[in-house]
């Protein structure tokens, strides 16, 4: 029976698009260094090697309970369940597509959700985790404030790149304040589906200039591509990061989504710049410099 086109089942893309960089910007050969047993295992020696190394991996930082919790909170406001929550971004390549979605393929076709602390209290309880911050004053020697929250999502198939860049490239803050980004996987993070990679010792060269290209990036010419770690975590594994510290993660390819919390805390004593002073330090404009 031949069915009218406007009564034929709309179909949602399973092909994904080609990679929009050079395969080898990024470089799986080597993991990076990692502890375990929790918070509390982070001793002087780890606070020493992240500022030296610009990063500290704890493999199981979260309980599997908390990790549950927080992926329940997440998908409650995925899918629409309160009212005053619209901070939702779809992939670009699937937001079309959205409304034609049933609820499990929706929910894989957003890219992030972002201010939700005060939404959603299950997420609120690992940014405002009593052990994380004690780690975070640590780091900073200051009390930590959290300015950023955001939920990421590389959906199977079609999650996209986030170039390499540095996080102070996007935050009007002071230079030499100690931003911090934490990274909590809540799924699997691997080398098929997008895990982290980082320029370890990166955050001692200094601020990079950044380009608007695929996004506000440092130009694919200037990464090191020699000294990209990655970071695969295990649910309830947590990467700490310096804001001048390279990083970046590849597309997912994989059958698998990759789905992760990011947080971003500033020492409270730390002071707001304008976008005109970020821009002198990480934009190309009068420097004579083009990617």
């Amino acid at each position: 029976m031949n069915i009218p086109a406007h009564d034929q089942p709309k179909q949602v893309a399973t092909t994904p698009p080609p990679i929009p960089y050079p395969e080898e910007l990024y470089s799986f050969d080597t993991v990076a260094n990692s502890i375990s047993g929790g918070f509390s295992s982070v001793s002087d020696t780890e606070i020493q090697y992240f500022h030296q190394h610009g990063y500290l991996v704890i493999e199981d930082a979260f309980s599997p309970e908390e990790i549950q919790d927080a992926i329940d909170g997440m998908v409650h406001l995925m899918d629409g369940n309160n009212p005053d929550f619209r901070a939702i971004q779809f992939e670009p390549k699937l937001a079309k597509q959205k409304d034609e979605m049933d609820a499990d393929e929706r929910r894989d076709a957003i890219r992030k959700i972002f201010n939700f602390v005060d939404h959603e209290s299950r997420l609120n309880a690992l940014a405002a985790h009593s052990k994380l911050l004690d780690v975070l004053e640590r780091i900073m020697g200051d009390t930590p404030v959290l300015f950023q929250d955001m939920a990421l999502v590389k959906p199977k198939l079609f999650g996209s790149e986030k170039p390499w860049h540095q996080d102070c490239a996007y935050f009007n803050l002071e230079d030499g304040a100690t931003v911090v980004g934490v990274w909590i996987a809540l799924d699997e993070a691997t080398a098929e589906n997008g895990c982290m990679h980082i320029i370890p010792g990166s955050h001692n060269e200094g601020p990079m200039i950044h380009f608007k290209r695929r996004d506000w990036q440092i130009c694919d010419t200037d990464v090191p591509v020699a000294r990209d770690t990655m970071v695969p975590l295990q649910p309830g594994g947590c990467l700490f990061w310096h804001g001048l510290t390279h990083h970046g993660s590849p597309v997912n390819h994989s059958s698998q989504r990759r789905r992760a919390l990011q947080f971003h805390y500033k020492p409270a004593s730390s002071e707001d710049i304008t976008t005109q002073d970020r821009m002198d330090v990480f934009g190309s404009e009068g420097k004579e410099v083009d990617c």
